[in-house]
């Protein structure tokens, strides 16, 4: 049945590698023998019931020496029916074990976040099934019977080392991350939308006004080129009085710094002066007087008070 070679395609599909004749690495190649070994025997199962149901035929009905054409037919049409049905099942079981198999590698598949392919147009590729043929014809040989005994010893499952629980770590952060990347892409295909609309809606606007301009645009581009001269001329009277400008105060700031001296310059004489005027008015002969007098008047009230005291 071409379903006995579905699940080998598979293999043949998820697992490449050249280390093997099926292009699979040893484990892989393993598994493929093993689920061709259950086919073989449920194609023999197949092969036994029809084979019994012709047997049941010959047995039950096959007992006398002529048989009229109505009588063939019936036995064939009766025959059919039987046969039919038993063929009918088995490629409906094979059809549900196939699906079975494909579910525990998507299910194997899905714990380390991987999403499988198949490709069903490739299942009747004549090339591939005639390599599987040859592959089960070399494997399940009188050769072969040692090797497959062997594949038959069941092997060490490996240690669980905790590679699972990182990698779940690792995928969580990057779908998370990636969460984050597919928010921040909405964020800019809505600006970028927004952007594009008003580039829109700009050109439209700029299409409007070139219609509605016409045959203004040369006097337009002499208004421009006038505006341009005007503001080249506005420009460079500005640099000139921001230039003259600079200088002035410049100049003003030399002005101040003089004057800051000049200043302290003239507080400086006018303390010496004030101390000059002092020691003068000191050596002057009204002020010896008025210094004497005063002397005397201080004794005069020394001597009244001492009076008053007694």
């Amino acid at each position: 049945f071409p379903f006995t070679y579905f699940s080998v395609y598979l293999s043949l599909c998820l697992y490449p590698s050249p280390q093997a004749e099926l292009g699979l690495n040893e484990h892989h190649q393993n598994e493929v023998v093993s689920y061709m070994r259950f086919a073989r025997f449920k194609r023999g199962l197949c092969l036994k019931t029809v084979d019994s149901c012709f047997q049941d035929l010959k047995d039950s009905r096959l007992v006398e020496e002529t048989f009229t054409a109505d009588e063939v037919k019936e036995m064939l049409d009766g025959l059919q029916t039987v046969v039919h049905s038993e063929v009918e099942s088995e490629l409906i079981n094979t059809t549900y074990t196939n699906v079975l198999l494909l579910r525990q590698l998507f299910s194997q598949a899905e714990k380390w976040y991987l999403k499988l392919q198949t490709d069903v147009s490739e299942l009747e590729n004549r090339e591939l099934l005639d390599q599987v043929a040859e592959f089960e014809k070399s494997e399940f040989t009188s050769s072969n019977k040692k090797r497959s005994a062997e594949l038959m010893k069941p092997k060490l499952a490996p240690i669980n080392e905790g590679g699972s629980e990182l990698l779940n770590k690792r995928v969580a952060c990057l779908q998370e991350e990636n969460e984050k990347l597919k928010t921040r892409l909405k964020t800019i295909e809505t600006q970028a939308t927004a952007a594009l609309d008003e580039k829109s809606k700009l050109e439209k606007s700029l299409k409007d006004l070139q219609m509605i301009q016409g045959d203004q645009k040369t006097n337009a581009n002499q208004d421009i080129t006038e505006l341009e001269n005007k503001v080249a001329a506005l420009k460079c009277q500005f640099e000139k009085t921001l230039s003259d400008s600079s200088a002035n105060q410049k100049l003003l700031e030399e002005n101040l710094v003089t004057t800051k001296h000049d200043l302290l310059k003239v507080q400086d004489q006018l303390s010496t002066a004030e101390k000059e005027l002092e020691k003068k008015f000191q050596q002057t002969a009204a002020y010896r007087n008025m210094k004497d007098i005063l002397t005397k008047k201080n004794e005069q009230i020394k001597d009244l008070r001492k009076k008053l005291s007694k």
